[in-house]
């Protein structure tokens, strides 16, 4: 028979294992920096690559689409094909999210097409090839993956390489270890942890190789610079913008190293005006810079009456209906900052 300070050890112990194990989890904290106003500068950059979530992830396919002679793949998290909103809310709401109006690619690829022979977006023959990394949760009901099945169609047409990455049971988020929420949540700020590094696999998929991310104290610089000065009409508040966007430069980088940029698209609700620097500090994308050769342009969209939620312009809300093509007045913005960059 055990002694009474035996079974009180005992019982103490198991009690320690069941609290443990119904205590939430702790979110991983990444190393920082402090942002630092200052303006963009021109880097030894040899290739551009977009990456976003949810809105962020339409506005990624957006500009690939639209500059594929200059970008030259996309990670896109929880969203559609490109136009799949064909400039109509309803289409936007219900068709490219819980798909009750189900989407007619053949038609989003034959737009494309034609849009191509105008000059309106670049020839699609750039797609041809091109590393494209498509991720969606089993648990996100915002866009369906019906939707987001579309999109891995959409680009699989042209002949982009896709690789789809279905298998998790995330919520509506961008997954990342440093994500602030359990796996199956929808959530702010929608940073979610479900155990794994996709940014490693989009990285991995875009770049064709990718070195093990920094996990010590960030060796670059995070710049804080106006977006007014790349708006196409010189006040981005005006296109749902912020005053400002951040960018991520390794110190190699900023030396005269040959690098990469990687633009990294928020989704709605995820903007530095909502959720301050969360994403860009918790997107396990500095991490990856610094060992990478890897610049990172965080642009930011914000609110507006047209768009209290703070989404990038996939549906035309800013009233004008280039909104997914050359021209289109977020698209522009953000290529001017890749322009500045990129020299």
């Amino acid at each position: 028979m055990p002694t009474p300070l035996k079974a009180a050890t005992t019982l103490a112990a198991v009690l320690l294992l069941i609290l443990t194990a119904a205590a939430p989890a702790q979110a991983a904290n990444p190393a920082t920096k402090p942002p630092v106003s200052g303006s963009l500068g021109t880097y030894n950059v040899t290739g551009v690559y977009v990456a976003g979530v949810s809105s962020g992830g339409y506005m990624a396919t957006q500009l690939h689409v639209a500059y594929s002679s200059r970008i030259r793949g996309a990670a896109v998290f929880a969203a559609g094909p490109y136009y799949c909103s064909q400039n109509t809310v309803a289409q936007a709401l219900y068709g490219c999210g819980d798909n009750r109006y189900p989407t007619n690619v053949g038609a989003l690829q034959a737009y494309t097409r034609t849009w191509a022979t105008y000059g309106w977006v670049d020839p699609v023959g750039n797609l041809s090839g091109d590393p494209v990394y498509v991720f969606h949760g089993g648990n996100d009901t915002t866009v369906k993956k019906s939707v987001t099945d579309d999109l891995v169609r959409y680009y699989q047409h042209f002949g982009a390489s896709v690789q789809y990455d279905s298998g998790s049971a995330a919520g509506h988020s961008w997954v990342t270890p440093y994500g602030t929420l359990g796996c199956a949540a929808t959530a702010s700020p929608y940073l979610n942890d479900c155990g794994i590094d996709p940014q490693n696999a989009l990285l991995r998929k875009l770049l064709g190789g990718v070195n093990a991310p920094n996990t010590g104290a960030l060796g670059g610089s995070l710049i804080r610079f106006s977006q007014n000065t790349f708006a196409v009409n010189g006040w981005a508040n005006g296109l749902s913008m912020d005053a400002n966007g951040y960018a991520y430069v390794p110190s190699a980088c900023a030396a005269g190293q040959s690098c990469r940029l990687l633009v990294a698209l928020h989704g709605c609700v995820q903007s530095a005006a909502t959720v301050g620097t969360a994403f860009v500090d918790r997107a396990n994308l500095n991490q990856y810079a610094d060992t990478n050769n890897l610049i990172i342009l965080y642009p930011q969209a914000s609110t507006s009456l047209s768009n209290p939620n703070g989404c990038w312009d996939w549906w035309g809300y800013l009233g004008a209906t280039n909104f997914p093509i050359k021209g289109g007045a977020q698209v522009e913005t953000i290529m001017n900052m890749v322009r500045r960059l990129d020299g």
